[in-house]
This record gives C-alpha cells, sequence and structure tokens, in this order.
C-alpha cells in the first residue's frame, strides 16, 4: 500500500459529515427513555433543566406531566410553563404556536407517544416535537420503551398488555442524545405500593397486571438493549467522522419479503428488531403477480397499512410485479446485495403440506450464500386451512354455462351432418373448437364445462354403440380420455391467455392516457398550460376534485382548480402550506391535519419544490393503479413547471444578459467619446485661464471656437443618449403636424452646413412633393443624424440629399459616395452602438445616430433602410419612406 493509500484510508467519512452539519441546523433532541412508568423520567428532566436554569440557560416548560407526585410537582417552582392550547377538550394539548412564538433555546415537552385532542394540527406528540427542532429549538422529552412501535408485539407477549399509544422507531434514531432512567425492578414495585407512581386505587391493579417482576425485567433489558444499540451507533459515526481506525460495523443488509396475510404485521417487527440489532439496512418488498386483473379493496388497505409500519419503523419499501416469486426474490436480493431473507413460514395441513411446495422452503433450496429467517405464528395460532376454492352463486355460472351449452351443441349439429357425408376418424377435433370458443367467450368456467359436454357429446353422437354413453371398445375409452384432458387444458391456457390480454389492454390504456398526458405537456409553452393539463388529466383519472397551488411571494396562490367550483377552507390552506413549507404530504388520511378534505402532495421538481396539489379524499381509497397513475401524472408535472420555470428565468437571463452588453457598451462608449471633448475642453480653459493676459488674440479665439464646438460635439452625444432612453422607455409621443417636406430638408442642411463649413452637401427637392404628417424637430434630427453619418464615412465627396414623390409615398434621399458597406451589415447598421472604423481604424462617435433615425422614423409612422452600393459601386444611401399627407386625408375621407 503506498502512502496515499493510507493517507485515504484514513480520511474522515464524506458520509458522516452531512449529518452532523444537518444536525448543527436543526434543534436537538434528549430522550429520557425508561423500561416503566414511574423510573423517574419527569423528574431526571425536570432536575437537569433547573440545574442549567440556574446557569442562566433559557429554559422552558412546554408540558410536564406529574400525575400528582409533589417532589416532581416542586422541581417546577423557578422554571417558566408556558400555557396549554386553549380550549383543548382533555386539558392536556401542548400550544405548538405558543412554543415556536416564545422560541426558547430548550423546551420541555413530556410524553412523547402521548395522543393530541382531535382537531390539532398533527395527531401525535413526537409530530409536534418535529416541529420544534426543525424550526431549530432543542426539545427534552420522555418516553417508556413499550411504546416504541417494533417493540409492540413483544410488548403485549410479554405483559399481556397491547399499548396503545406507539411511537415509531425512526423518532429514537434520530434523537441527538438518550438518557437511560434506570431504576431496578424490586425498588420501582416498592415506590408503587407507596403510591409514589398511582393512586391507592390503582396501585394494586398495576402490579397484578403490568407491574410484575418479571415484565419490568424484561422491559428493563428492552432499555439497556435499545440504548446500548443507540451509544454503538454513535460511537461508529464518531469514528467515521475523525477516521480512526477500528472495528467497523459488518455490512449487513436484510431483505423482508411480506404479503396481505396477517403474519406479515409479525414479519416486518421481527425484522425491524433483527436489523436493529445487526445495525443493518433492511428493505421490504412485496410481490404482485403480473397477470393480476385488479386489486380488492381489502388486500390493498392491508398492504398499505403494512406499508407504512414498515416506513415508520425505518425501512425502505418496494413493489414488485412477477409470477415467479422465488426468482423475483432471489434477483433482488443480488440487486440490492442483501446478505439475509426473512419470509414468514406458515404451517400447512392436510394434503397441500404432500402436494405442495410452500415459498420458503423453494426459496431456501434455490437461495445459496443469503441467510433465511422464517418467521412463524404463534403456538395458539391456529394454521391456516387448506385452501379451498371459493363457489360462487349459480348466477355467476349462468352465463359461462349458456355459452358452453350453446357452442357445444353448434358443434354437435355440425359434426353430425359432416358425420352423415363422410364417416371421418378424427371429428373429435371439431369439439375442441367448441371448448377453445367457450374459453375466449366465457373464461376457465365454460372452457371445463364445454369440454365435459364435449366428451359427452361425442361420445353419445360418435362412438358405438351410438346413442349411448356406453364404450364398448377399450381404445376408445383411451381417446375419449385424452380428448377431455386435452380439451380441459387447452381451455385452460386459452382462458389464461384472454385473462392476461384484458390485463394487458387495461395496461396499455393507461400507458396511452400517460403518453397522451406526456405529448401534451411537451407542447406546453406556459407554466399555467401545463398546469391546466395535469389538472384535468388527474380529474379525468382519479374522477375527483383537484386543486393545485404555487409559491407566489412566500405564500401559495390557487393556480387551477377543477371542478371550477371547488373551494379551500382554513384547514386545507394550513396543510397545503405545511406540505410546501415541510416537503411532505399533509392533509386527509396523513398525519398532519388530517381533519383536511384534501390530501396534499408536493411537487419535486429537479431543483426543489415547484407546486403543491391536493386530491379531495373520499371513503374509498386509491387502488394500486390509481396511485401509481397519479405519481406518474405529479412527476411529469412538475417536470414540465420545472421547465417552465427555467424557460422563464432563461428569458430573464437572456435580458439581464442584454442589459449588461448595453451597459459595457454605453460605459465603453461614452468613456471614450466623451472623454475626448471634456479632455480639450478642460486643456483650452486651462490654458485661457493661465495665459489670458498674454496669449495672443489669434490663440485665445483658437480656444474659445474649439471650446464651443468640443461643448456642442458634447452636447450631442447628450442628446443622443437622452434620445435613445425616451425610445427604449417608450415615452416618445411625437407631433402629428402638417410638414413641408423642402422646408424641413433645407433646414436640416444648413444646419449640418454650420457643423460642417467645409463639407459639400447638394440638394435636389421634386417640385410636386405633397405635405407629410409628422413632427418636424424629430424629422430634422433623423436629417442631421444621416447628414452627420455621411459626413463621417463618406469621404472627400459630397453628400447628396434627394426628396421626390413614389406613387402615395415620399421618399427622402442621403447618400455618400464612401467605401460603402457590406451587404452582410446593411441590417445591423441600425443597431445600438454598432459603429463602421474610419479610413484611420477608429470608430466616431457612440454608434447611436443610425439607432435613434431609426427609433425617431418608425415613431412618425415611416419605414427606414440602407441601400450599398448606391453609386458607380460605391458609397452608401439612407432612404426615408412616409405616406403622403393627402392620401391620409383620402383614407379619413
Amino acid at each position: 500500500m503506498t502512502d496515499i493509500d493510507r493517507d485515504d484510508s484514513r480520511r474522515p467519512d464524506p458520509d458522516a459529515s452531512p449529518a452532523t452539519a444537518d444536525s448543527d441546523r436543526r434543534g436537538k433532541l434528549t430522550v429520557f427513555l425508561g423500561a416503566a412508568p414511574g423510573v423517574g423520567k419527569t423528574y431526571a428532566m425536570l432536575t437537569r433543566a433547573g440545574r442549567l436554569k440556574a446557569e442562566g440557560v433559557d429554559v422552558v416548560v412546554g408540558l410536564a406531566e406529574t400525575h400528582g407526585r409533589s417532589e416532581t410537582a416542586a422541581l417546577l417552582d423557578g422554571l417558566e410553563v408556558l400555557p396549554r392550547l386553549a380550549g383543548a377538550q382533555d386539558g392536556q394539548a401542548f400550544d405548538v404556536d405558543g412554543a415556536l412564538t416564545r422560541h426558547p433555546r430548550i423546551v420541555l415537552v413530556d410524553e412523547l407517544a402521548h395522543s393530541n385532542p382531535e382537531g390539532s394540527r398533527h395527531p401525535k406528540r413526537y409530530q409536534d416535537i418535529e416541529e420544534l427542532i426543525a424550526a431549530g429549538i432543542d426539545v427534552w422529552t420522555s418516553l417508556n420503551i413499550q411504546h416504541l412501535e417494533s417493540l409492540a408485539d413483544l410488548v403485549a407477549q410479554i405483559t399481556g398488555v397491547t399499548v396503545r399509544e406507539r411511537v415509531p422507531d425512526t423518532v429514537l434514531k434520530k434523537a441527538d442524545e438518550i438518557v437511560l432512567v434506570d431504576l431496578p425492578p424490586t425498588e420501582l414495585i416498592e415506590r408503587l405500593k407507596e403510591g409514589k407512581v398511582y393512586l391507592p386505587e390503582n396501585a394494586s391493579r398495576a402490579v397484578d397486571r403490568f407491574f410484575r417482576l418479571g415484565n419490568l425485567t424484561a422491559l428493563r433489558e428492552l432499555a439497556l438493549r435499545r440504548t446500548a444499540d443507540r451509544v454503538d451507533n454513535q460511537m461508529v459515526d464518531y469514528l467515521k467522522q475523525h477516521a480512526i481506525e477500528g472495528p467497523w460495523a459488518t455490512g449487513e443488509r436484510l431483505l423482508v419479503c411480506v404479503g396481505p396475510d396477517e403474519l406479515s404485521e409479525k414479519v416486518v417487527r421481527v425484522a425491524s428488531r433483527l436489523a436493529s440489532g445487526l445495525n443493518a439496512p433492511w428493505l421490504v418488498v412485496s410481490i404482485e403477480r403480473a397477470d393480476r386483473e385488479e386489486e380488492t379493496t381489502e388486500r390493498l388497505q392491508r398492504m398499505e397499512a403494512l406499508f407504512r409500519l414498515a416506513e415508520q419503523l425505518g425501512a425502505e419499501t418496494r413493489r414488485v410485479v412477477g409470477n415467479d416469486f422465488v426468482e423475483e426474490i432471489l434477483k433482488l436480493a443480488r440487486r440490492e446485495h442483501a446478505t439475509q431473507i426473512v419470509i414468514g413460514a406458515k404451517r400447512n395441513r392436510g394434503w397441500t403440506r404432500f402436494l405442495s411446495r410452500s415459498l420458503p422452503d423453494t426459496l431456501s433450496r434455490k437461495a445459496a450464500g443469503i441467510g433465511i429467517h422464517f418467521v412463524t405464528p404463534e403456538k395458539d395460532e391456529k394454521p391456516p386451512a387448506p385452501r379451498r376454492m371459493a363457489l360462487p352463486g349459480l348466477a355467476a355460472y349462468r352465463q359461462p354455462a349458456l355459452i358452453a351449452i350453446g357452442l357445444t351443441a353448434a358443434i354437435a349439429v355440425a359434426g353430425k351432418l359432416v358425420y352423415v357425408f363422410a364417416e371421418l376418424p378424427n371429428i373429435s377435433l371439431l369439439f375442441l373448437l367448441a371448448v377453445l370458443g367457450s374459453a375466449v367467450l366465457g373464461g376457465y368456467v365454460s372452457a371445463f364445462i364445454a369440454a365435459i359436454l364435449s366428451a359427452l357429446a361425442y361420445n353419445f353422437l360418435f362412438i358405438d354403440p351410438l346413442h349411448t354413453f356406453t364404450i364398448t371398445a377399450p381404445h376408445e375409452v383411451f381417446a375419449l380420455v385424452v380428448f377431455l384432458c386435452v380439451a380441459i387444458i387447452a381451455g385452460g391456457f386459452a382462458s389464461r391467455i384472454k385473462e392476461q390480454a384484458e390485463v394487458a389492454r387495461v395496461r396499455a390504456t393507461a400507458l396511452q392516457s400517460l403518453y397522451d398526458f406526456s405529448r401534451k405537456l411537451s407542447t406546453t409553452a406556459t407554466a399555467d398550460d401545463a398546469i391546466w393539463v395535469a389538472v384535468s388529466q388527474l380529474q379525468a383519472s382519479l374522477r375527483r376534485n383537484i386543486v393545485l397551488l404555487l409559491p407566489d411571494k412566500g405564500d401559495l396562490r390557487v393556480a387551477a382548480v377543477w371542478p371550477p367550483d371547488t373551494d379551500l377552507d382554513t384547514t386545507d390552506f394550513t396543510a397545503a402550506r405545511w406540505t410546501r413549507d415541510k416537503q411532505e404530504t399533509a392533509g386527509a388520511g396523513t398525519g398532519t391535519l388530517p381533519d383536511s378534505r384534501f390530501e396534499f402532495r408536493p411537487l419535486m421538481g429537479p431543483h426543489g419544490l415547484v407546486g403543491v396539489c391536493g386530491i379531495e379524499q373520499t371513503e374509498e381509497r386509491l387502488d394500486l393503479n390509481a396511485e401509481r397513475a397519479l405519481s406518474a401524472i405529479l412527476d411529469q408535472t412538475a417536470i414540465a413547471l420545472d421547465r417552465a420555470r427555467l424557460s422563464e428565468e432563461s428569458v430573464e437571463q437572456a435580458a439581464r444578459l442584454e442589459g449588461e452588453r448595453y451597459r459595457e457598451t454605453l460605459l465603453a462608449s461614452i468613456s471614450h467619446d466623451l472623454r475626448t471633448p471634456l479632455a480639450t475642453i478642460v486643456d483650452a480653459a486651462t490654458n485661457l485661464r493661465q495665459q489670458c493676459e498674454t496669449m495672443p488674440r489669434e490663440e485665445r479665439d483658437g480656444d474659445l471656437r474649439l471650446i464651443e464646438e468640443e461643448g456642442g460635439r458634447l452636447s450631442g452625444f447628450v442628446s443622443n443618449l437622452l434620445d435613445m432612453t425616451r425610445i427604449e422607455s417608450g415615452m416618445l409621443k411625437p407631433k402629428s403636424d402638417r410638414l413641408d417636406v423642402a422646408d424641413v430638408v433645407q433646414t436640416a442642411v444648413e444646419r449640418a452646413r454650420k457643423y460642417f463649413p467645409g463639407k459639400v452637401i447638394e440638394t435636389g427637392i421634386a417640385p410636386d412633393l405633397p405635405p407629410i404628417e409628422g413632427d418636424g424637430v424629430l424629422l430634422g434630427q433623423v436629417l442631421f443624424n444621416l447628414l452627420d453619418n455621411a459626413v463621417k464615412y463618406g469621404g472627400e465627396e459630397p453628400v447628396n440629399v434627394y426628396a421626390r414623390r413614389d406613387g402615395g409615398d415620399v421618399l427622402i434621399s442621403v447618400t455618400d459616395l464612401g467605401k460603402g458597406i457590406p451587404p452582410a451589415e446593411l441590417d445591423r447598421i441600425f443597431e445600438k452602438f454598432y459603429r463602421r472604423g474610419k479610413p484611420d481604424g477608429r470608430a466616431p462617435g457612440t454608434g447611436l445616430g443610425l439607432s435613434i433615425a431609426r427609433g425617431f422614423t418608425e415613431a412618425m409612422g415611416g419605414k427606414i433602410q440602407a441601400e450599398s452600393p448606391a453609386v458607380k459601386k460605391r458609397g452608401t444611401r439612407i432612404v426615408l419612406r412616409f405616406p403622403a399627407g393627402e392620401k391620409k386625408a383620402d383614407k379619413a375621407k
């Protein structure tokens, strides 16, 4: 091993670090764990809280149950006790909102396994505690070991008492600290007899039932073992985080096989204890037949309850579809690297133990290298009776029987007609048509009846002696038996193929529906379109009211409902907000706000939560197929909404990038084009101030003229920027006056001649020009910008300005004889900040002149375009086109 390898092996485990980081962002849970009531959990918790309070720590009591014990109640003196929830039916309700508003550092909430009164936000108190921890508040609580979900059956077996209040094992596993409050069973019994645990009238009954020495000893062992497992987990986490070499936990992984039978609940609980003892992850799997046409409501409810129990105990759950149960289990075990399989093993009785091999037996025979644990029923449990075919009523057989009788009679008549003309030796093959037809039309029962009737009809009509059921030849007996067996087998296969075809048809319909939904989603361009497609699809598939909410400014808004008259009350909105905040299912049928009419599910996209979907719940639960369709639709909807959000963000990002480019170009432009005239003005002003008295008159006049020219140039830059701002903001509102084109052109040309005194500008104006409607100031500015551009890029040649009539329009053109513009750049010259270089390579101006000209022209209802080459394969011509004023007047009339 190299040095690098040794260094890598001692690095901290990266998988252990996120857990630590996450615990720093949340509150911490401390559980005072005891073996039974009366060991002193509340007393120890209050004593420790009093010490921290004396040290100045912000500790409050959210809920403490003293059960009338004076020494425990005395510990509440000096501690802040939060008020309980007003209006609670039993006075035991913990005020979660009050604790969140107070937000202390540590809050004490006694009796973790207690149930909340009806109408509370959460049905169980441990869910209130989870909300406090998520808000960053440390929580201390108490728990007896018999309240753990995985130990419920074991505790009932030991003590004979069924515990009603239960807590999922995951709650204890997530605890940051477990404080074991231990008391020997003999001392606990003495405390009970002295009335320090229950009232005297209840103490004697408790000693006779629950508080027996054997019961308390067993419960104490369970508490010690569970605490030791927790300490071992903490030590392993510490070793991983600090890269300390030592004995690591083994890589055990359990695969637990369950079904809808009653034994499966015990299998799950046993597997939970086994996984806890091995410190191993475990996977609970249910195998479903691929050819099962539909699931019964009872079976679905039982499987859902079983999976919820497994998830509460910390397991991962999965459903697998297949016909060969053993092959599917072994395939999944190899794929998940399972080292042990846990499965229930029932005792068969009667003839079934000889004629059939059970699933555990087959699994143990084929599994190689994998340990198998069999969970058997209790001794007092009766083994399951041999399976008997459930016989439906006579009405269920009526239609299959009629189909079989009709087809058999038709084939018998046809066979008799054929036999009259030709005595065929294989006439019995005709009756197979009756069996196959009955299987296709009426199922297996009809095929079986047709097989029996066909055998009887064949014997009666075609085997000597005819018209009797007597058979004289031995080979005819053999042929009849073979025919009957073939008919039954063929009918069974045909019926099975029909059933599978029906199942395939149902699933193909569901897949086609999902495909159509996916295709509709793919064509949606906005989030609103995707929302309405999803809501209509869900309502059509589930036949229930659907509501879809989207995040909006820190809250939720109803984006779509179907039917349209569906409304949400306060409880519904509260459950929806909980789903948004916690990204967990809430509402009807869940552990959070079950009084809501809707079950709210989060829509999780690749980049987080994108919405919340509410499905109205009824007494009839969704079956497995509906759940699969719902999950698929919600997943695709979440992706579509996330895609729409990303599309909107990309448009906004493109706009921001364009704005950034605009800003950078503007800064780059004005940093040079504004700095140059400013520097010239400052230099000239400095010379005048320092040498005004001694400077010759010619030089002084030259500096003043330079200041005037550069100031005008600077004013032009600022005017261009202001004009472009008006155009971009939509604040440009041109006047609508009747303009004499000749006057506007002459005014603009005179202005340009003053600004460029050394430049020759020629004009040509047609005498019959009609007036146009527009803004004279803006049109003059457009012409001046075009002349300015022509002077800069036209070289020493004259600039020509022409105005003429073209049908119903007036054309004004400005032409220079410079180098011209490449065809590929003709459309770009009107863009902001686009500049062509001078012959010396320098790009003058801000690049806004032509862009402003286009904005002003289009604002007045005209058009502008560039042509190059203009004259003799050189030069550039900019053409303005405006509708004639008289043409507009004619249209108005």
